[in-house]
């Protein structure tokens, strides 16, 4: 069949008298001259898409607007933000959330205390975490750390660490000191956050649970001594903490910390005023108490926070917990590879504070 012949829309034959002009011919989509015989490709009408033209226009605004393809809009990340904070705030309400028998609250510590620990984690104390895989993916395990900085900073440090660079985002169980319970508010935030009384009997039974327990056994003595014992580590007891690790079975995993001795330098000890408040000591520091509550701010050292190879306990016999000979020896092993390890992070620091 013969071609149609076209009457282009602009033919103004009717309107001027004058000779017709010799229409256009537009090249095929695929461009190039149409062959004779080929069929003329149908154009769509005005205001209407094909699915791959509509895709492509879809891409092209999306480049156009700098976003990538898919791209979650900024108001939708924001209502979907919100949405999540209303019905956390509705399940606070109502109670309709869960917490263990310690008292451990998952989610509030997810996402409220983790975000609130975080700034001074990554932005303030620039924490820089080495063999974090040391600790078991699952089941559980007991990490023992050194102390010190005068305030137990260095142990909310160490539970960020764990949180948020564990490839399993396994959580810290710290067993803290009575002091710790009975202050208030204090009280009632270590509670939620997970810790616990340092007890034999309660890490054993979190150890059983297949939980991550934390203890620093230096305790006081550590966190307490003069700025010229900086990096010597203290007594670690009678290692009970060896055997609670040996009668749940679970791994030892050394950690030293390397930034928080310099956060408080302390230069003195006023023993009489710590006597009257009941603490076991009152720290004395070029900036407290002299400047006040502006003497309280740490200073905003350098840290690194590192995971030692663990140390199996599982291969002893039951019976191993009540041997002192084997606890002691147990507990001078870890003692002296977080020694070392300090050492070792301190000759690599290029500074205090950077």
């Amino acid at each position: 069949m013969a071609d149609a012949k076209v009457i282009p829309f602009d033919d103004d034959r009717s309107r001027t008298g004058a000779a017709p002009r010799p229409a256009r011919r537009r090249p095929p989509l695929g461009g190039g001259a149409r062959r004779r015989g080929e069929t003329a490709p149908v154009s769509p009408l005005p205001g209407s898409y094909e699915p791959e033209a509509a895709g492509e226009v879809a891409s092209e605004a999306a480049g156009a607007a700098g976003a990538p393809e898919g791209a979650e809009s900024a108001g939708s990340v924001w209502e979907r933000r919100l949405a999540g904070g209303l019905a956390f705030l509705r399940r606070r309400v109502t109670g309709e959330y869960e917490v263990d028998e310690f008292g451990f609250d998952e989610e509030l510590t997810d996402q409220v205390l983790m975000s609130l620990l975080r700034p001074l984690y990554e932005k303030y104390f620039r924490v820089e975490v080495k063999g974090v895989e040391n600790i078991p993916s699952d089941g559980g395990a007991l990490v023992v750390a050194n102390h010190s900085g005068v305030l137990p900073l260095d142990g909310l440090m160490m539970q960020v660490a764990v949180h948020d660079h564990h490839p399993a985002g396994r959580h810290l169980r710290l067993l803290a000191a009575d002091l710790v319970f009975v202050l208030p508010v204090v009280n009632e935030l270590a509670r939620k956050a997970g810790h616990t009384l340092a007890c034999a009997e309660d890490a054993e039974r979190l150890l059983r649970r297949g939980e991550v327990v934390g203890v620093m056994p230096e305790g006081f003595k550590g966190i307490g001594k003069p700025f010229g014992e900086r990096y010597k580590l203290q007594r670690f007891g009678r290692g009970g903490f060896v055997s609670t690790a040996l009668r749940a079975g679970v791994p030892i995993v050394p950690c030293s910390i390397v930034g928080a001795e310099e956060i408080y330098p302390m230069i003195g000890n006023a023993k009489t005023l710590a006597r009257l408040l009941g603490f076991p000591y009152f720290p004395l520091t070029p900036t407290f108490p002299w400047l006040g509550p502006l003497g309280a701010l740490p200073l905003p050292t350098k840290w690194t926070i590192q995971f030692g190879e663990p140390i199996p306990t599982d291969g002893y016999p039951p019976e191993a917990a009540e041997d002192p000979m084997l606890m002691f020896n147990l507990t001078d092993q870890v003692r002296e590879q977080i020694q070392h390890t300090l050492y070792k992070l301190l000759v690599q620091r290029r500074s205090v504070f950077f």
